[in-house]
């Protein structure tokens, strides 16, 4: 069989499988099983399959996964957030907008302590979102900000994803998630000052509503009390990592243990909330492992049957520079995200695209930070952005789908413009990863 037609079997058959509904898993195990019996001859190829499946989930370097998942569903359980939310406002009671720019800054510290993207959405899009209508905000003011600094918990360390698309692109995981630091507080500070300018120009769309009364300590007491305290926790992860400190996986255990004793100490974790935070961890990163044993097989089949070498040799060949082979590749990630999520996404790019960054010697750091950003575009794409999907789940029935796709438009845009900048000034995404 040549190198074409194992291309087209593997990639084909995963794709299709996945088009017809079949869990992402899943889909990859079908055409592993079947690549295993065609590449690696048969039933002893089988035997390697499950060797090599073993291999891959009990590398130590996963191990940050399930601590960075408990953290955020610790916060989720515990309804810790509303006391994040209020501090918030009493703090810029005075901004235009002021609701939505809580909902960008409350947004970004989930972000900083949780690892699940659709969590912070879907937390913020049930809390805020209500409460926003009500004070007669448009809908596109009201929903934009709330999926679009969910799509920025991918980059912000802990991010459950950017550990995965370290363990299967091979890319330094810690240099990953410190290298998504910048990027995520640049986008952060764009949604606020794009908020701002635009209910400036339009009161009408975001109305304040009445300030509150309170004054002095009682104003700045739910900031330092619970604001600060959880912010401190991002601080613990990412500072320990950067200073040399601790490895992922050893920030990773400090994180979750800093947030298991805060939330302890706001006595929001009773045992029974506990033992749901748990129980989400366990689902979620059962889940994640079993993505991670079909990609790394499926990666490694498909090396064996010569198709990556074979793709790898034709793009290269092509005499384009690295800078005009790597624009392809974030185009056809963003061009994927219109229809795929962004599991399949990885699992169908990266046994491609990482021998070709390699071979070029590109930035793999550089490279990982901006297939993050096309990964968290997807999340925001019409028409199937999981985001919007979230959105839609927990919108009232007065918010049409088309104001959900008008709302996210102007953010998808300054997403855009910050994936050009990166493209063309790496150090952006580069800089802060080679202070350690």
């Amino acid at each position: 069989m040549t190198w074409q037609q194992a291309s087209l079997l593997l990639f084909g058959g995963s794709t299709a499988l996945l088009f017809l509904g079949l869990p992402v898993a899943f889909s990859f195990l079908v055409v592993n099983l079947a690549g295993a019996l065609l590449f690696l001859g048969g039933e002893p190829g089988l035997g390697q399959l499950v060797r090599n499946g073993s291999a891959s989930i009990t590398s130590f370097s996963l191990t940050p996964i399930p601590l960075f998942v408990l953290m955020g569903e610790v916060l989720f359980h515990t309804g810790v957030a509303l006391k994040v939310i209020d501090g918030i406002e009493r703090l810029i009671r005075r901004m235009p907008a002021r609701l939505a720019v809580v909902a960008v800054v409350a947004g970004t510290i989930f972000s900083a302590i949780s690892g699940s993207t659709i969590a912070t959405t879907a937390m913020l899009g049930s809390l805020m979102l209500p409460l926003m209508l009500q004070r007669g905000y448009h809908p596109t003011m009201a929903c934009g900000p709330i999926m679009a600094i969910g799509a920025v918990d991918m980059l912000i360390p802990p991010s459950a994803i950017t550990v995965l698309l370290g363990s299967l692109s091979g890319i330094s995981i810690s240099k990953l998630l410190v290298g998504g630091v910048t990027p995520g507080f640049i986008l952060s500070l764009s949604f606020i000052a794009y908020i701002v300018v635009r209910a400036s120009l339009r009161p009408a769309i975001a109305p304040n509503g009445p300030l509150d009364e309170h004054r002095g300590w009682e104003r700045v007491r739910p900031f330092l009390v619970y604001v600060l305290p959880l912010a401190t926790i991002f601080g613990v992860v990412v500072g320990s990592m950067i200073a040399g400190w601790a490895t992922p996986t050893e920030s990773a255990a400090l994180g979750s243990m800093a947030t298991i004793l805060v939330t302890a100490c706001y006595r929001a974790l009773t045992p029974a909330r506990l033992f749901a935070a748990l129980k989400g961890t366990l689902v979620i990163s059962a889940m994640i492992l079993f993505i991670i044993l079909g990609a790394t097989t499926f990666s490694q089949i498909l090396s064996f049957s010569g198709a990556t070498n074979g793709l790898v040799q034709t793009v290269t060949g092509t005499g384009l520079s690295p800078l005009a082979i790597v624009a392809g590749m974030l185009a056809l990630l963003i061009f994927l995200g219109l229809f795929v999520e962004q599991i399949s996404m990885m699992m169908i790019t990266l046994p491609v695209f990482m021998p070709i960054v390699n071979q070029l010697g590109i930035d793999t750091v550089w490279f990982g930070i901006m297939y993050l950003i096309c990964m968290q575009l997807g999340l925001l794409l019409p028409p199937h952005g999981m985001l919007l999907m979230t959105m839609r789940g927990v919108a009232p029935a007065e918010v049409r789908m088309t104001d959900i796709f008008k709302a996210v438009t102007p953010y998808v845009a300054m997403t855009m413009l910050l994936l050009v900048a990166i493209f063309f000034w790496p150090a952006i995404a580069t800089w802060l990863p080679t202070r350690f």
